[in-house]
């Protein structure tokens, strides 16, 4: 038996997932350790039993994990399964598992271990069968229900376990698979949009943004990020002194203002304020900060970019400085940061202010 957690992660993130999944077990009483390899793109906290990590998945908020992107409850590490029967070798494995109402064959996000995703696919359906005819997996889909991970190193090594829907990522490993808009003047616009998917509540979107709105980009060009608001049908005001698509001009939705993003003033207070500019991350978390404290923007989405060294540490380091100003200023205020799929050496941070008057 191997109880604890595994927390899939972007590989080379796997000290800073270790870090604070350490911190988050602590406050919660339990002690246990990680075991963590390089480049791996997972992380394995061991607890001392099942009821512990257990304990963790239930209370330990999977928003509020920054570098974890999914957190399954290990109920068995699977070593050297024979090719010619693996199904009936993780069926005895599943003894303690709870009624399972979905099933996810996957594999770590790392080139090598993307290669094992054919036979993921495949072997899903012999395994889904087996599961249902001994009671494991509820015999049609239950959403309700926890879900069942089997997470391949290789096709004879693996993991066994199962995560809350309630408190983790619904996507298979942990991805939110976006396609890149053709009409977008850059990559960078899959940021946004996998942000405001995950941080806003799917049936809020459309209230939250909508047309009408209005919103400014700090740092815009050449435009991916103020196309997601423009698409929304939001006015924005792009500050920039590099060029912005054309595309988005003629749109008749963004006014081009040629000045630095630490210096521009709105008129009047906007709907969003999004940032994704290239600067220290602790000079970006005070801005970000001065714009809600100052009434100028009701919501913020904006990136952190972060250091070679002490990543773990300068995230925290932003958000506390943020969270100390805003109640500080007596605001009261929903913060979530995560390191998203389409991130890379950033995080994304969303802030809604709930008490300006």
């Amino acid at each position: 038996m191997n109880n604890g957690l595994l927390l899939y992660c972007r590989r080379g993130f796997e000290k800073e997932c270790a870090g604070e999944i350490d911190q988050l077990a602590s406050a919660q009483e339990v002690y246990g350790y990680c075991v963590v390899k390089d480049n791996s793109g997972y992380v394995n906290y061991i607890t001392p039993d099942l009821a512990q990590a257990d304990k963790l998945a239930k209370h330990i908020a999977f928003m509020k994990l920054v570098f974890a992107r999914q957190m399954i409850v290990v109920v068995a590490k699977l070593s050297d399964l024979p090719s010619d029967d693996r199904v009936s070798a993780i069926l005895e494995q599943s003894e303690c598992m709870p009624l399972c109402g979905d099933i996810r064959v996957e594999t770590p996000d790392t080139n090598e271990a993307k290669e094992l995703l054919g036979f993921c696919r495949k072997f899903t359906v012999p395994l889904r069968g087996a599961l249902r005819k001994n009671g494991t997996l509820t015999k049609k889909e239950h959403s309700k229900k926890p879900v069942l991970h089997l997470m391949m190193l290789d096709s004879g090594n693996g993991y066994l376990g199962y995560s809350y829907p309630e408190n983790s990522s619904p996507n298979f490993m942990g991805i939110s698979r976006l396609k890149f808009p053709s009409d977008a003047p850059s990559r960078s616009t899959l940021k946004l949009e996998e942000a405001i998917l995950l941080f806003l509540p799917k049936d809020t979107i459309e209230q939250r943004m909508h047309s009408g709105m209005t919103g400014v980009d700090l740092g815009a060009c050449p435009g991916g990020w103020t196309y997601q608001l423009v698409r929304r049908g939001l006015f924005v005001s792009a500050i920039d002194n590099g060029p912005m698509a054309q595309s988005l001009m003629d749109t008749g939705q963004v006014t081009h203002f040629m000045e630095d993003g630490f210096k521009f003033k709105p008129e009047k207070t906007v709907d969003w304020m999004i940032c994704d500019m290239v600067e220290k991350p602790i000079m970006v978390a005070d801005l970000m900060s001065d714009w809600l404290i100052k009434d100028w923007c009701r919501a913020t989405i904006f990136n952190l970019k972060l250091p070679m060294k002490k990543r773990f540490v300068e995230v925290y380091k932003c958000l506390e400085l943020i969270e100390s100003k805003l109640k500080k200023a007596g605001l009261s205020y929903n913060l979530q940061c995560k390191h998203l799929y389409h991130d890379r050496e950033e995080v994304t941070v969303s802030i809604e202010i709930h008490n300006h008057k």
